[in-house]
């Protein structure tokens, strides 16, 4: 077998390619693939042209970026379904539990609660004390609404 074949730059640039698009099936987040891409056509390149290593590099480098900023978000949609529900799920792991006030809060001003070992921001329409036991009742980006349990 000539093995000269693997030291010709598009044969190294399709192998570098197929191993980042079979990445992609290990580490999935969408990236990993258009590098993969990018490696794909900086091996057409070779083929077409007599390019040297610093053509490919810029090739690579172009392509890639391209790839990413024109295929990412219409193949994200298309493979990864948003739920939804997402928002509504994250809610109600949280309300109807059990939170310590950290900080007095008071009908104007907020204050913060400890819940499941991190400190909250928490606002409410009653005042609570420092050390009180609360219910989380609602949940408002990353601010929880409570209410005193008795």
């Amino acid at each position: 077998m000539d093995w000269s074949v693997f030291s010709n730059p598009a044969v190294i640039w399709f192998f570098l390619g197929l191993v980042l698009a079979l990445m992609e099936f290990a580490i999935p987040g969408l990236i990993i693939l258009f590098f993969g891409i990018g490696a794909w056509v900086t091996a057409l390149s070779c083929l077409l042209f007599d390019v040297g290593l610093n053509g490919q590099l810029i090739i690579f480098i172009i392509a890639s970026l391209l790839s990413i900023l024109l295929l990412r978000k219409s193949l994200k949609k298309m493979f990864f379904k948003e739920d939804p529900n997402k928002e509504e799920t994250l809610a109600d792991e949280f309300i109807g539990q059990t939170a310590v006030v950290e900080e007095n809060i008071t009908a104007g001003k907020p204050g913060k609660v400890s819940f499941k070992g991190a400190q909250w921001q928490a606002f409410s329409d009653q005042n609570l004390k420092a050390g009180q036991r609360v219910e989380i009742v609602g949940k408002e980006s990353i601010k929880l609404k409570v209410a005193s349990k008795e």
